[in-house]
């Protein structure tokens, strides 16, 4: 059977009128690179993998509110899946943040000097803790993409930094199609074990 060679935008525009087949193409092109975005905001695979299915169900709900063109700009489909999954990440950390503050005791917890007794807490507040977890999986994931080999590292780059398809990598880097899907596939485990290895990855 011949590939599917149609738009991503295509794709979504079937997805819209019910056709799931459509939809698993777009799922099939596309959960690779808004994992990446998941775990870069999140940090954790189990939390990110959450919120990519949610995102999905989203994704399919609102297919027929995608538009290529708003007020004369025009919307690539990966922005706007991108755009999805940010967000739905983003308010995963909001309830993180609330959850941790909720775990704060209440004023008659405190101690005699007015500090929350909280044993084997380092940081009081939830907002410092978060920013300092996201510095430090930033520095952990910038140290293992400089890790690897050219190829893999270029072509993982534009896969989940700038948002491109495996057939618009293979494009950029003119190289083949089947390459790039080995490059990306492979630097991807590189970049897992690197991070796991660093204390990166939960």
């Amino acid at each position: 059977m011949p590939p599917d060679t149609r738009t991503l935008e295509m794709l979504i525009a079937a997805a819209a009128q019910g056709d799931h087949a459509s939809f698993a193409l777009v799922y099939q092109r596309t959960h690779t690179h808004l994992f990446g975005l998941a775990m870069r905001i999140l940090g954790q695979g189990q939390e990110a993998e959450d919120v990519l299915q949610e995102a999905y169900v989203s994704i399919w709900k609102n297919a027929s509110g995608y538009r290529s063109a708003v007020d004369g700009q025009t919307i690539q489909a990966m922005t706007w899946l991108i755009a999805i999954v940010r967000n739905k990440a983003l308010d995963a950390l909001r309830l993180r943040a609330r959850r941790k503050e909720s775990a704060l005791p209440e004023p008659d917890a405190l101690s005699d000097d007015g500090i929350p007794e909280l044993p084997g807490s380092a940081a009081p507040s939830p907002s410092a803790l978060q920013l300092l977890e996201g510095a430090t999986q930033a520095l952990h994931i910038a140290g293992c993409m400089n890790a690897l080999d050219g190829s893999h590292r270029q072509s993982l780059a534009l896969a989940y930094y700038q948002g491109l398809s495996h057939t618009e990598v293979a494009t950029h880097m003119g190289a083949p199609l089947g390459s790039v899907k080995a490059w990306i596939r492979r630097g991807l485990d590189k970049l897992k074990s690197c991070l796991a290895a660093q204390g990166g990855l939960p």
